[in-house]
């Protein structure tokens, strides 16, 4: 493509103002004080869609609760790969964050994050003896080592009075204990970090702009076509790189910039709706996080879990989610964005993700069609004296489910977060759902590694990245001593003492 004329000449461009960009940006900064940075967001604020509380789990994804995380292979045994890795990133954004604490960018952490205890919850002798397996395989690991096990009644009653208040007391039940749970607050602390980076120099943060279309120009920069959404004026943008980190509208997005890379890929948007408590005496009954099993068929994002939520400083209880489909890829999106998302590339992955995954199909269909009778039956199964007058509905967030392409099955369903990266490393896309948030650190990190190789290397990154992230070059994962000093810096700074309300 050839060059246009533009005055908007740029060293990186943020598409979307959740956690994701919250996070790239202020890394950048940090590195490179000197680059100009413009961030574009198509709502009037910043962290209104996933990132925003209300719109997502608030589980500080630490793979102790969440059983989606280590499954169980053919020959019985618990597969702990992946809840290794995401404990070990979790850990490394609490790190961040901490840095950030540390230097008046997160003013009070208490606000961000709060200590909830995250339990796992089951029944059944198939699902207790699972859990039991789950617990030993994860003890053993320094990560998981303060991990509690228990099928005793009156123990359980102890950690979740809620859950087991009108129970059987002959039910076979299990279930697991992680004090050290976190609650966050990712709006809050997304906030944070646009405060800061709007107060640098060289960064703009342009609300209620939408991207309209992102060509390669001969050059190899990027050009963008931005609309001010308020004026209806277009201008024309030039980087050298672009991330898309805009949620359930960066397929579309990505699908605009025709990289190779990007082919094959589609979405399956999914929508989701939480029961949240309205009666305060029931709310302080409750402090953890307890997760249960998913059904058959389901998404990982509506794994049934009873949840404490601190949602600006106030104590909250939410059940759910349940889920839902909607062919809007954003909460506040449209309803052609599915059928608008799907081209000649990705049209056959589409229908044998679709074809693959007919219990996903049927188990949506089913949640969709609930009534308030069916969605008190799934709260029942966690909380027995549960009266659906002492609850309402509301809307949560969207997620669109990543599909690519697969030579063996055509198309495959992913249900992890992806980073689809032009050959060059000039511009990156994040798609996908959970563990997202909890482990953006993380994920920002090795995107950098593959963006800005030359620069990573450097020795002046290599300082303040290690100065950023202490850790920053050892496993967490593999060092148990470093992992446990970590722990403790962490804990001092972010103020997680105490368990919070207990």
């Amino acid at each position: 493509m050839n060059m246009k004329e533009s005055n908007n000449t740029n060293d990186v461009i943020l598409i979307g103002a959740g956690i994701m960009s919250a996070t790239l940006g202020t890394f950048l900064k940090k590195l490179e004080p000197s680059w100009q940075i413009k961030i574009f967001e198509r709502m009037d604020r910043v962290t209104a869609e996933s990132s925003e509380a209300w719109n997502n789990a608030g589980t500080g994804h630490s793979a102790f609760c969440e059983l989606n995380y280590t499954p169980e292979m053919e020959d019985g045994s618990i597969n702990i790969d992946k809840a290794v890795k995401i404990a070990a990133s979790f850990e490394v954004s609490k790190e961040f964050w901490s840095t950030l604490v540390q230097e008046g960018i997160i003013e009070d952490p208490t606000n961000t994050l709060r200590r909830i205890p995250h339990m796992s919850f089951v029944w059944g002798d198939e699902n207790t003896e699972y859990l039991r397996k789950r617990y030993e395989a994860l003890k053993k690991h320094h990560l998981f080592s303060d991990m509690e096990f228990s099928n005793n009644y009156d123990e359980i009653a102890q950690w979740m009075p809620l859950i087991m208040e009108g129970r059987d007391r002959n039910e076979k039940l299990a279930a697991t204990c992680m004090d050290i749970g976190t609650d966050v607050n990712f709006g809050a602390l997304s906030r944070s970090m646009f405060s800061y980076l709007e107060n640098a120099d060289g960064v703009e943060l342009k609300l209620h702009h939408e991207v309209e279309d992102i060509k390669r120009l001969d050059n190899g920069d990027w050009q963008l076509e931005i609309k001010n959404l308020d004026t209806g004026k277009t201008d024309t943008y030039t980087t050298k790189f672009v991330f898309i980190g805009a949620g359930g509208g960066s397929l579309p997005l990505l699908e605009k910039s025709d990289i190779p890379e990007g082919r094959g890929y589609g979405g399956f948007p999914i929508s989701g709706k939480w029961l949240v408590c309205n009666k305060p005496d029931l709310i302080e009954q409750h402090c953890a996080k307890v997760y249960g099993k998913a059904s058959v068929g389901s998404p990982p994002m509506s794994v049934p879990h009873l949840d404490t939520r601190v949602i600006d400083g106030k104590k909250a209880l939410l059940f759910g989610p349940y889920a839902g489909f909607s062919t809007k890829f954003l909460k506040h999106g449209s309803y052609m964005d599915l059928p608008q998302s799907i081209k000649w590339n990705n049209i056959w992955p589409l229908i044998s993700a679709g074809v693959h995954n007919i219990p996903l199909t049927k188990y949506l269909i089913e949640q969709v069609t609930q009534s308030p009778e069916d969605r008190l039956e799934a709260l029942s199964e966690y909380m027995p004296t549960a009266k659906m007058e002492d609850w309402e509905l509301m809307d949560a967030g969207q997620r669109v489910q990543v599909i690519k392409k697969d030579e063996k099955e055509g198309g495959i369903l992913e249900f992890g977060t992806e980073v689809v990266y032009a050959k060059d490393g000039s511009l990156a896309t994040l798609l996908g759902a959970s563990p997202g948030a909890s482990t953006s650190v993380s994920i920002m990190l090795d995107l950098m590694k593959k963006c800005f190789p030359g620069l990573e290397a450097t020795e002046k990154w290599q300082k303040e990245l290690k100065r950023l992230i202490p850790s920053y070059g050892q496993s967490l994962a593999k060092d148990a001593a470093l992992a446990k000093a970590t722990r403790e810096r962490t804990t001092e700074l972010l103020h997680l003492r105490e368990v919070a309300f207990s």
